[in-house]
């Protein structure tokens, strides 16, 4: 395991024998801005490397630590460890809002308090019915390139073999399936520029950006059922891009445009859905990100899913399970916190849920 850097300072202790509640106020005051995860790798490496029962191993701002009790099946755990910017909201509060108690503050929701969870169970599961690599990873809030599970994938193969994987992202303590895929593309209309006095010499491309905009709104977006969840599809401008000079008609205009789609399509299918939508526009995919089908048809899973109590509902949006999809292993999303929470400036987690969270896991792990 690579040592930790003697000559920075020491990392801020984590005290995983407190409470959940606790952990995640500690882990969410170590802000940890997407490229800035390295205290907080730091601390719950050094949080974790006193028990014996874990191997430790560090990859960039990546800590896994993993059991290795010979059980007959494996379960992948992971979280990411980085968060949105701050806006005025760290360091964290409590408070209470309606009757109901509250942990404010950035990263609370997405995704600390599943983090904090996930690293209390570490600790104490010492002999848990399954084997179990937990993960922390980064860079989960930027461009996928940078994603350190799937840098973590790539370099460490080894370490994604596994029977059954949960993401810790918000779920509002309920057992998330699969996830939407994801695709951003720029749609482009070209013209002539002219001065605006004489604008008729010229063609506005702004102007012929107005198809777009048209069916964009007009846009029925799908309701897919895929393995018996409802998958809501989203297609809409993100962006829009033109202009030259208060008095020069311009000649190239843009509108970034967004589609989640169900993950009964593929990326591709997704890129012809719109290609035939906007033919006559100069088309570039951005970005792309296959979906997860639910995989709740897997054993395990369905196991997990009684052994919680909770409902399976699809995720809307697009998370990490995609990637353990990608490697032929079942994955949910399931962790404290609303999601409509994620990113705001008033995020706050209900400490009920963290609770309700850690003892949901720790019973099916546990196999009580």
């Amino acid at each position: 395991m690579p040592e930790l850097d003697t000559t920075a300072a020491a990392p801020i202790a984590i005290d995983l024998s407190a409470d959940c509640v606790d952990i995640t106020r500690a882990i969410c005051d170590i802000e940890s801005v997407s490229g800035n995860e390295k205290s907080l790798a730091d601390a719950i490496q050094v949080a974790l490397s006193g028990f014996a029962h874990l191997e430790i191993i560090r990859d960039g701002d990546c800590v896994v630590a993993r059991t290795d009790l010979g059980r007959a099946q494996r379960v992948v755990i992971a979280g990411h460890l980085d968060t949105v910017p701050v806006n005025g909201n760290l360091p964290t509060r409590f408070e209470t809002v309606d009757g109901r108690d509250y942990l404010w503050g950035r990263g609370t929701v997405d995704m600390k308090a599943g983090v904090a969870v996930q690293l209390k169970l570490a600790a104490e599961l010492i002999a848990p019915v399954v084997d179990i690599t937990w993960i922390w990873y980064d860079h989960e809030e930027v461009s996928a390139d940078l994603n350190g599970l799937g840098r973590l994938a790539a370099g460490h193969p080894e370490l994604f073999v596994g029977d059954f994987a949960i993401l810790g992202e918000p779920s509002n303590g309920h057992v998330e399936g699969g996830c939407n895929g994801n695709l951003r593309v720029e749609l482009r209309a070209r013209g002539v520029r002219a001065h605006s006095a004489r604008g008729w010499v010229g063609e506005n491309a702004i102007h012929k950006i107005s198809p777009i905009l048209e069916r964009l709104a007009a846009y029925e977006p799908r309701q897919v059922e895929v393995e018996g969840l409802v998958y809501r599809e989203g297609l809409n401008a993100v962006g829009v891009a033109g202009g030259v000079a208060g008095n020069v008609i311009p000649d190239e205009a843009m509108v970034h445009v967004n589609y989640r789609f169900a993950p009964s399509r593929s990326v591709a299918e997704a890129v012809e859905h719109l290609r035939e939508l906007f033919p006559e526009f100069e088309f570039a995919v951005v970005d792309q990100a296959e979906g997860a089908r639910p995989g709740l048809d897997a054993r395990l899973a369905r196991e997990f899913v009684a052994a919680v109590g909770a409902e399976a509902r699809p995720k809307y949006g697009w998370t990490d399970v995609a990637r353990f999809s990608a490697l032929g292993i079942p994955a949910v999303n399931f962790g404290p916190g609303d999601p409509l929470k994620a990113h705001a400036d008033d995020e706050r987690v209900e400490l009920l849920q963290i609770a309700q969270t850690e003892r949901a896991l720790r019973a099916w792990l546990s196999g009580r």
